[in-house]
């Protein structure tokens, strides 16, 4: 018998805690796949665009809806019962809202194709919020996206599990004691 794979999904606006959470997981053995927005990022910087989401925010949607697309697709075919996931698909079309662009309809097509089984919310957090170098956003920003984060996974009908704002291992251990 085939075990269908549970997707668990870390959501949350930029600087919560989602990574370092996520890193913590797979430290302890789990399988965790991570944000790949970075990645983008810095590609597209070894091409001289310093931030393609500012500067083509639907060229970077794209590739970034593509790589999580290939993400879902990779975690059905690895041999674990539970796969976290640092951002999902969703979150694509979460900040084209905060930035009010349009994009085509693939992308709200993909967000109801594409099904995680739990969705794990790290609310904003102000005392640990930092940027960094492929994270433009100000604490003001974050908060804006973490409201369209919030918003377009509660509109498919998500129910978004909060995650407390304790340490890494007490929110890990939050995680796991969640996923059944």
């Amino acid at each position: 018998m085939i075990q269908k794979i549970q997707k668990h999904l870390l959501i949350g606006g930029p600087g919560t805690g989602k990574s370092t959470t996520l890193n913590y997981l797979s430290s302890l053995g789990y399988c965790c796949f991570p944000e790949i927005a970075r990645e983008i990022t810095l590609a597209a910087k070894e091409k001289g665009v310093d931030q393609l989401y500012l500067t083509d925010p639907l060229a970077f949607s794209k590739a970034l809806l593509e790589g999580r697309i290939k993400q879902f697709h990779d975690a059905n075919l690895i041999n674990e019962n539970v796969v976290y996931i640092d951002r999902g698909i969703p979150d694509v079309s979460a900040y084209l809202n905060y930035s009010n662009q349009n994009y085509p309809a693939e992308f709200s097509q993909a967000n109801k194709k594409y099904i995680y089984n739990k969705v794990f919310y790290f609310p904003m957090w102000e005392e640990i919020f930092i940027s960094d170098n492929e994270r433009y956003e100000n604490l003001d920003e974050a908060k804006e996206i973490d409201f369209h984060l919030q918003k377009t996974y509660t509109d498919l009908g998500y129910d978004l599990i909060s995650v407390p704002k304790v340490s890494i291992q007490e929110r890990a251990d939050f995680i796991l004691k969640h996923q059944d």
